[in-house]
Formats: structure tokens, sequence, C-alpha cells
């Protein structure tokens, strides 16, 4: 059995695990202020549990090897020191860990929507655009630690102005100061989606996500080449999700008249349990 962690921006949720990926004894506490307070609550954890080691799944240009995360994110004091060292030696158990992208990117490829391939792209839809790169069933970081970083992919310019529209500017929250800005009210982002067919200005920008999304869809499947493309995030609860991505999807390739391949677009089987799972067959597997 081993413990799984998963830390996030405002909370840190965690849970025993066994080799087959199933969890017991969830639970979550509030991301702490400091880095010492983040090892205690991990120590107090770890001890209560009869577990043979930890498997993290953490923010920011996670160095699997070297145990230090580099990059930024939401939890600053997580960025320099050597975070696997340093839990090895206090803890004295074996200690992994990986980004979080990555992880849920792992979970799926382990038991869900793309456990029978080997190579797929794991896009990840909230307040940006992240995700992962999938080779041979393990995760291509890049030279950088930046494999998988799509929201940085340009999907739009003016190259009078010079402006250039990277692709997590067009995410869920564009919709929502899009329609602010446009209607002087602010609307929450489920919201928008439930009432697009009901107010035209919703449509615009529900539009233009789904656009964006599949252009960035596309972009992925004739760059790499993938079997499935898999979407998580927090769009990816909406049940006309798929359909809407590969409506755009027929019209794109539609009018691309020399790329006839259709991306295969699936919905992540894992929601907040990913991360934990992701990081357990990431420990798993590279201690073999």
């Amino acid at each position: 059995m081993l413990l799984g962690i998963d830390v996030g921006g405002t909370s840190v949720k965690y849970a025993t695990c066994d080799e087959k990926g199933h969890l017991f004894d969830k639970g979550s506490f509030k991301t702490p202020d400091t880095l010492e307070d983040m090892y205690q609550a991990i120590e107090t954890i770890y001890k209560e549990r009869d577990v043979d080691g930890i498997a993290l799944s953490m923010p920011g240009a996670v160095a699997s090897d070297e145990g230090v995360i580099y990059g930024a994110s939401a939890i600053d004091y997580i960025h320099g020191p050597n975070i696997k060292k340093d839990l090895e030696e206090r803890l004295q158990t074996r200690v992994e860990l990986e980004n979080d992208a990555n992880c849920a990117a792992l979970a799926e490829v382990w038991l869900g929507a793309a456990k029978d391939n080997q190579d797929c792209c794991f896009v990840v839809c909230g307040t940006g655009i992240g995700g992962a790169v999938i080779k041979d069933k393990k995760i291509h970081k890049g030279k950088h630690l930046h494999g998988g970083e799509f929201g940085y992919m340009i999907n739009n310019f003016d190259a009078d102005s010079l402006e250039f529209n990277f692709w997590s500017l067009d995410s869920t929250v564009a919709i929502v100061k899009g329609v602010e800005k446009e209607l002087g009210e602010t609307y929450d982002g489920r919201y928008i989606f439930d009432h697009a067919n009901e107010n035209e200005v919703f449509k615009k920008y529900v539009n233009r996500f789904y656009y964006a999304l599949a252009v960035g869809i596309y972009n992925i499947q004739y760059s790499y080449d993938p079997e499935v493309i898999i979407i998580g995030g927090g769009i990816s609860v909406r049940e006309d999700m798929i359909d809407e991505i590969n409506k755009r999807l027929d019209i794109i390739i539609d009018k691309v008249e020399l790329a006839r391949i259709k991306p295969v677009v699936k919905k992540c089987a894992f929601a907040n349990d990913a991360n934990i799972i992701g990081a357990i067959y990431h420990y798993l597997t590279i201690s073999k």
C-alpha cells in the first residue's frame, strides 16, 4: 500500500492506494502556509497509515529524478527545496513526485480513457490550458520540463499590432470576462454554458471557446499524431462537451482540404482522484 498525496493551491488531498489503483481512507486539509508545515502534515498522515512509500502530485515543473520543482505555482515555497530528499530523510521511506497534469494523464493511461493506448495527449481546461504528452505510456517532459504546456501555444495573432493570443487566454475564464465586459454583469461560467442557447452573448463566447478548443486539439493531432486526446479539467463535467468539440472539428476538417485525420477525443474517466491515482502509477512504474 502507498500514500498518495495531491498538493493543490488551496487544499491537499490524500488517500491510501493499492497497486490496482483502489483508493481508501481519503481525506484533505488546507494547503499549509510554509514548507515545514507541509512536511509536518505529511508526516502526521504517513505515521497514521501502514504504507510502504509516498507518491506526490505537485504543481510546477517537477524534475522527478532530482526531487526538485522548478518554475512557478500558487505555492511559492515548494520551488527550490529538494522535497524528495527532505521527506525520504525525515520519514525513512521512498518518496516519488510528479507534476499534477502529468499525474492526471498517467491515471487515464493506467486505468482510464486511454488504458488501451500507448500514445495520447491530455488537455486540462480550467482557469488556463495545460496538459501532458504520453509516449509509450510514459510522460514526455521535454528539454525544459514543458512538454504538454499547450496553453502557451499561439492560436491567433495580429501581424500589424504584433499581438499574440495564447491558447490559455481562450479558457473558461475568458468566457466569464468577455460576458462581463459586454453585458456589464458577472455570471458564473457554468451558468453561461447552461444558458448559452437563451442568450446571444453567452452563445457567442461559448462558441468561441469551443472553436479555440477544437483548433488546439487539431494542432496537437497534426504535431504529435496521438491515438487519442483526453480532455480533463472543469469543462469535462459537461455531458455535451465531446459533441460540441466534434461539431467544430468537423467544420475545421471540412474547410482544410489537405488534412483529413479527425482527432479522437474522449472525456477523462477520473475527476478529483486523477492526480492521486496517476502519482501512484508513476511511483509503481519507476520502481520497476
